[in-house]
């Protein structure tokens, strides 16, 4: 690991398996300080070829040297026990590692994002891992696109303690709405071949982000 003052956040602030939020905030600032987040949301570049340019073997070079810190960033925070238990199971390494790095890809619909994480979850938890309930909401919250920004956002504010099963169903619920306003406002727009230019256009409407159902606090 390369010298950084931010490195001491992470020795002191180790994971011991029920302080994901607070480790994984902390390991987010020292890959960024250190320029090596990136490799957390995107993917290997092809393996350089003898002929490729000496930009594209940069890139791959630099790509895999900073893959390699972020890991080794990961696993020296992590205590000593969970570091023997990922060294010595690869399989628990992969899942643990996909399900901090998974993003929701364009197209997909929430419903199945949640399946997915679920699956990574319960796969650690198979392998002898575990991650509490409420890292759990916040890990399949993180992995959401741009687009449910808000929604996280209310999610945070409401401070309610869900299960999986009530936040798939509450994800579901916004993702219905959002569609609906999508194509309430495509709607809006008059077809090419009906309407002239400057005239008969509606006006959007706003997009209305559902709220989310206050339940008991925790």
């Amino acid at each position: 690991m390369s010298f950084n003052p931010l490195s001491a956040i992470l020795k002191e602030h180790k994971l011991e398996g029920h302080n994901y939020i607070a480790w994984k905030q902390n390991l987010d600032i020292v890959l960024t300080a250190e320029e090596y987040k990136y490799v957390l949301t995107t993917e290997c570049p092809p393996v350089s070829a003898e002929n490729a340019s000496a930009a594209a073997k940069e890139t791959y070079r630099k790509w895999c040297k900073s893959n390699e810190m972020a890991k080794s960033n990961m696993l020296a925070s992590m205590s000593t026990v969970l570091q023997h238990q990922h060294q010595e199971s690869s399989a628990k390494s992969v899942a643990f590692w996909s399900i901090m790095t998974k993003v929701m890809k364009e197209g997909t619909s929430v419903r199945d994002n949640v399946i997915e994480m679920m699956s990574h979850i319960n796969q650690i938890e198979d392998l002898g891992g575990t991650i509490d309930p409420e890292s759990q909401v916040t890990i399949i919250l993180q992995s959401l696109l741009a687009s449910y920004r808000q929604l996280k956002l209310n999610f945070e504010m409401n401070k309610r303690a869900y299960t999986l099963a009530e936040l798939s169903t509450e994800l579901q619920s916004a993702e219905d709405v959002m569609v609906q306003a999508k194509a309430a406002i495509m709607s809006s727009w008059p077809s090419s071949s009906s309407s002239k230019p400057g005239k008969g256009k509606k006006k959007a409407q706003n997009v209305v982000v559902p709220k989310i159902a206050k339940g008991k606090k925790k």
